[in-house]
């Protein structure tokens, strides 16, 4: 009996070349008349929609197509009534500017869910398109252009490819996105509900029990920018965790007289926890109103003066930062000032970074107004050492620059002391110190010429400069500051660790 060989046959190979494969050709989509005419629909004029460019709504038909499309509802939905991408847009956009700011799980909820093959009714539902800093963007694989049926030349491929972005120069990186899109928006209904139902109904959203007990007569807020109707001029702060009310919000006319009211109040009682409050408070009926005009600016100002003066940086920086996005509207306001400090600021900080970033934000016009070329000199002097420059500029600094700067003084009163310290040997005038370090007589008239030398005394007693103090026989008070060097040296970099720009507690 013959044993099995201990091998598997393989018909041998005459050439290096690989079997030839049958490519396979696409399906070609069929679309329906009421397709087209959806399409059409949405590319005339009398349909455009302001505020939506057309590279916006042309990714938006790709999509609402490619879903209807992948899903089996070609046939199933009612174009004719369907809305137009345009219309989706704008109202993923107000739906975000409700939602987006009070609940971070319902700004990646957008996804336009397409309807059911029985109904054929629209519901809006998730996107999966994210959002930066509120402003829309449009990737160069997002923005690329689908024109209108009829207008597109030498082409290869009918108006279903066009639309479905099925070519050959399609990346792999959309490909993967259109397979993931299709993934996610092939799950079932079951699936889709349970996810509504996780992160609350975004489409139609109700008042919760709470606010139906305590006042049946509230209606459901609209999901676009609301008009208030509350006519008090006074309103304490409350952190919103949901839409508000027309009723607990003041309109324009309102509000205007609330800002006039409150900087009455703040020059007769001088209460910043009050103001505070209330400003906030006048701040946000301005945010969920939408409203962005010279009153808006006026309002951040007027906030962030009266921060500035409680030295509360926490407040101060939120406005300074709302100002600076508002300025760029060329909505008015007090520009050259508020530069000034946003330098001033920075320098408190030691942010090179951010001092990098404003420096490359300044136009020539800007360099050109005075107290932002005091604010930039402040910053080349702090920058090459030259504490006496500085301690000039710093009795000049114009509007409330002196407020910024009160709060680096100290700091750049020790590094001034310490470079003293390492220069003039052994001794040196208490006068000539007080001078120096721009301790001056608070009196107008000038009638306490000892109170700089005064203050300069108790500066350095506070920061262990007390046993380096001595007197002459002619009565002259001299610094040892040859043998204070370690002393200065420290303190200088104990206050240079220590900046703190944190919100007032």
């Amino acid at each position: 009996m013959q044993a099995a060989p201990a091998y598997t046959a393989v018909a041998a190979r005459h050439t290096l070349q690989r079997p030839a494969t049958i490519p396979i050709k696409p399906q070609k989509v069929s679309w329906s008349p009421n397709v087209r005419l959806y399409v059409q629909r949405a590319f005339e004029p009398d349909n455009a929609v302001q505020g939506i460019d057309l590279p916006a709504m042309q990714d938006k038909l790709k999509v609402v197509i490619t879903n209807a499309a992948e899903s089996g509802q070609l046939e199933t939905i009612d174009w004719s009534q369907y809305p137009l991408p345009q219309h989706l847009i704008k109202e993923d956009r107000d739906r975000a500017a409700v939602y987006g700011a009070h609940d971070p799980l319902l700004t990646n909820i957008n996804v336009p869910i397409m309807s059911s093959p029985a109904g054929g009714a629209y519901s809006p539902g998730l996107s999966s398109k994210k959002r930066k800093n509120g402003d829309l963007e449009m990737s160069d694989a997002e923005s690329r252009d689908i024109t209108p049926p009829g207008k597109r030349k030498n082409t290869k491929g009918g108006l279903e490819d066009r639309l479905t972005g099925k070519n050959k120069n399609q990346s792999k990186k959309e490909k993967k996105a259109e397979a993931f899109r299709a993934r996610d928006l092939g799950a079932n209904a079951e699936v889709l509900e349970k996810r509504r139902q996780r992160f609350g109904v975004v489409g139609s959203p109700e008042p919760s029990s709470f606010v139906r007990s305590r006042s049946p007569s509230l209606e459901t807020p609209s999901s676009g920018p609301l008009i208030g109707t509350c006519q008090k001029l006074e309103k304490s702060y409350f952190r919103l965790t949901a839409p508000p009310f027309p009723e607990t919000v003041r309109p324009l006319a309102v509000l205007e007289k609330a800002l006039l009211h409150i900087r009455t109040k703040w020059k007769q009682e001088h209460n910043y926890s009050y103001t505070c409050d209330q400003l906030k408070s006048l701040r946000q009926d301005l945010t969920v109103q939408h409203i962005k005009n010279e009153l808006t600016v006026k309002t951040y100002e007027v906030h962030a003066r009266i921060a500035l003066e409680k030295k509360d940086l926490g407040e101060y920086n939120q406005c300074q930062t709302q100002l600076r996005a508002l300025y760029k509207l060329k909505l008015g306001g007090k520009q050259e000032e508020f530069t000034a400090y946003r330098i001033l600021y920075i320098i408190f900080t030691c942010n090179r970074s951010d001092m990098n970033n404003v420096l490359a934000d300044l136009t020539p016009a800007d360099k050109q107004m005075p107290a932002v070329q005091h604010a930039l000199k402040v910053r080349a002097a702090l920058a090459s050492g030259n504490y006496h420059k500085f301690f000039r500029l710093y009795r000049d600094a114009p509007f409330l620059g002196p407020y910024l700067l009160d709060m680096i003084i100290d700091r750049e009163r020790l590094a001034a002391m310490a470079a003293i310290c390492r220069t003039y040997k052994p001794d040196v005038s208490l006068h000539f110190l007080a001078q120096e370090l721009a301790f001056n007589s608070d009196d107008s008239d000038g009638s306490d010429a000892d109170a700089g030398p005064r203050q300069c005394l108790d500066f350095l007693c506070h920061h262990g400069g007390e046993s380096f103090i001595e007197r002459k026989e002619d009565g002259d008070v001299r610094f040892a500051a040859g043998r204070a060097t370690a002393v200065f040296e420290g303190a200088r970099a104990a206050a240079f660790r220590g900046i703190d720009a944190k919100p007032r507690k």
